[in-house]
């Protein structure tokens, strides 16, 4: 069993917080152990609690969509949330439920050490620049830690609010400018061929 799979099995058993009571199946995150983006979500919805996937109903959708307009595919890159149970109606994480869960992110994050972590949303926002407001930050990448932050609105947003989504589409294609960035800040330059001195 992979450390990543270890994890899914104690958020399957977790018990740590209310959100356990009321839960059909915990979501503990999926992708490869190697991605290079990692997206933290809120917290599962109903499609998610039914399935025990992140991501899959209407927001997921978009989330896909979008993942292609940055040249990536749901398969490279490991999605998760803040919680991994699903709040009540959808109600918004509370703190203490985001402090019981934050564990099992954390080990996520130290396994997975991706270049890139896209926080969607408000409350991954407030995890690595607390006190900033998405309309503020949205789209600009910061370095915090080991990790450049990516800061967007959450494809749910966009769903409810469509002028929102012309700014979350701008933010991926800012995303796709940093992947590149990365990729070629790692290609190792072919050394210069020396001068042959005559003397």
């Amino acid at each position: 069993m992979s450390d990543l799979q270890d994890i899914a099995r104690r958020v399957a058993a977790c018990t740590d917080c209310g959100l356990a009571k009321g839960r059909t199946r915990a979501v503990p995150g999926e992708g490869p152990e190697q991605a290079q983006v990692m997206f933290i979500g809120e917290g599962p919805g109903y499609n998610e609690d039914q399935q025990g996937r992140p991501f899959v109903g209407a927001a997921g959708q978009l989330l896909e969509q979008l993942l292609a307009t940055a040249g990536l595919s749901r398969s490279q890159v490991f999605i998760t949330n803040m919680v991994k149970c699903r709040p009540p109606n959808n109600r918004d994480p509370l703190p203490g439920e985001i402090a019981a869960c934050s564990k099992y992110l954390d080990r996520q994050i130290e396994l997975i050490k991706p270049k890139v972590i896209v926080t969607l949303g408000r409350y991954s926002l407030g995890k690595f620049l607390p006190g900033q407001t998405i309309g503020k930050v949205h789209g600009k990448p910061r370095t915090v830690g080991q990790q450049v932050v990516c800061p967007m609105y959450h494809p749910a947003a966009a769903l409810h609010q469509a002028s929102l989504k012309k700014d979350i589409e701008q933010d991926f294609k800012t995303l796709a400018s940093q992947l590149r960035e990365a990729a070629q800040a790692e290609t190792p330059k072919e050394p210069e061929p020396k001068q042959m001195s005559m003397f």
